[in-house]
């Protein structure tokens, strides 16, 4: 008993060091954080952030003692905007940018990445997300499944982990897991998980997979990016196999009628709403899950799995 209270002490000294600091995205809490964790050089970063609150992610690093040049590297799980935009602006104050092989391109040369952007979000673009700077190469550090990162004393784990997007990265630092985008989307003291399914790299089986594999390191603590640290680990991740179940089999059951892709939108729209009311959430609750995970941003991830992965089921 003596050893496992000892344990425990350990183990919350420790996540007191990893702290969630909110960036108000659109002045709404609990939308987009990033979680830094100090060493004897700086701080290190899991997420940018969107360009657009770099002002914020350097007004609340400066009431806990530190500087936009504080930061020594920058852990990035995905070059989705909301996680990666801010990371041209944090090289150029001195900071080291880990991502995966696929993401590191695109984040060397922003462009194609700023153009599908636009295409979806028009005039909010700039609103929205702010300016997305590239990343000097020199600055960029390419990472492989299973790879470890030490910085000083902090030590991280790289985990591919696909689903969501080809190129993301999951990140495991001592008991905790860095999840991005593939631990959903789940708000402090709620059980509801939301997926994020845009196209282009949405993959139903890959999830699953990841899930699998996520289980199998037996850390104790996920912090998804949206939002915030959970202990409830087993819960969460029975959750997410659960949900992705659940989206399979109304997959099936809706595209049997071959809807187009307006009555498929009304369709899930519905489907989220349900789901909405069955977890007891209030209107203000929905509104921030919408704010990070619109519902009109998956059904296109939806029909792009449908047509390239399960077409054969309607032939």
């Amino acid at each position: 008993m003596v050893v496992r209270i000892k344990e425990y002490i350990k183990f919350y000294l420790m996540k007191m060091k990893v702290n969630c600091l909110d960036l108000k995205f659109l002045g709404l809490n609990e939308v987009i954080p990033v979680y830094w964790i100090p060493h004897k050089d700086g701080i290190v970063l899991i997420e940018s952030g969107p360009g657009s609150t770099l002002t914020a992610l350097e007004n609340g690093l400066k009431v806990n003692g530190y500087s936009l040049e504080a930061i020594t590297d920058v852990f990035v799980t995905h070059i989705h905007l909301d996680h990666a935009g801010s990371s041209g602006a944090l090289a150029r104050h001195g900071a080291r940018i880990h991502v995966h092989p696929n993401g590191a391109p695109h984040l060397i040369d922003p462009e194609k990445l700023i153009t599908s952007a636009t295409r979806i979000y028009g005039k909010d673009m700039d609103r929205l997300w702010g300016d997305f700077l590239s990343v000097p190469e020199d600055k960029l550090s390419i990472l492989e499944d299973g790879q470890e990162i030490s910085i000083n004393t902090l030590n991280f784990k790289a985990l591919y982990t696909p689903g969501h997007a080809n190129h993301h990265i999951s990140y495991l630092y001592e008991d905790i897991c860095f999840t991005g985008d593939v631990g959903g989307s789940r708000l402090p003291g709620k059980n509801y998980i939301s997926l994020p399914m845009p196209p282009p790299e949405f993959q139903l089986e890959t999830w699953h997979e990841t899930v699998d594999k996520l289980r199998k390191i037996g850390f104790r603590t996920i912090a998804p990016t949206h939002f915030g640290f959970f202990d409830d680990v087993p819960y969460h991740l029975d959750c997410l196999d659960r949900k992705l179940d659940e989206i399979d089999a109304w997959l099936v059951k809706t595209m049997s009628s071959n809807p187009d892709s307006e009555e498929f939108y009304h369709l899930f729209e519905e489907w989220t709403l349900k789901q909405y009311v069955e977890f007891n959430l209030s209107v203000d609750e929905q509104k921030i899950y919408e704010s990070v995970n619109p519902t009109w941003m998956s059904p296109a991830g939806l029909q792009r799995y449908w047509k390239k992965f399960r077409t054969h089921e309607n032939n």
